[in-house]
């Protein structure tokens, strides 16, 4: 007679799923390459400020307009509450007019599972992350794509921003 059996909390995966290992100020994060649209530099960023002071938008610093789309660029240190960091890339996401501030691209890697997030995890964090997944012998965190911008968020955003950003945001200069 069996009394009990351990079930292994887990995210269940139909497959195995790509992932982009990114790093950022040091920690390391992946993300579901199905989600990620493009990667690039950070060349063609303009400064925005929106017009209401919300703490929900202190993430955004910069736009990026691309092939017609604009895109708000989300300053992941100040999201994910770690310290500042250079900077190098962006990765441009498929279905949220976001872009993401990378400190620079790892690899790509199969997972074959996304585990649930420990309870340890409290806070923001369980918006944050997916789960988590065991790569190369590490853990590393799996970001949810809803914790960069939301709809609601990018509607706001959008709506805050003038029709035509060559007149209204200043290039950044690197």
């Amino acid at each position: 007679m069996k009394i009990s059996s351990t079930r292994r909390r887990r995210v269940n995966l139909q497959k195995s799923e790509t992932a982009i290992l990114f790093s950022l100020s040091g920690y390391r994060f992946a993300i579901a390459a199905g989600a990620v649209d493009e990667i690039r530099p950070l060349a063609g960023l303009k400064e925005f400020q929106p017009t209401v002071a919300d703490p929900r938008f202190a993430k955004v610093k910069h736009i990026l307009e691309r092939q017609g789309r604009r895109y708000f660029v989300i300053d992941t240190c100040a999201l994910f509450h770690v310290p500042p960091s250079d900077s190098s890339r962006l990765l441009l996401l498929r279905n949220v007019p976001a872009a993401v501030m990378v400190d620079g691209i790892e690899q790509m890697h199969e997972i074959e599972t996304i585990h649930a997030l420990p309870l340890a995890f409290a806070g923001e964090e369980r918006r944050w992350y997916r789960g988590i997944a065991l790569i190369r012998g590490r853990v590393v965190p799996v970001v949810s794509v809803e914790a960069f911008l939301t709809r609601a968020e990018a509607a706001l955003l959008s709506a805050m921003t003038p029709a035509s950003g060559k007149e209204a945001f200043a290039e950044v200069t690197a």
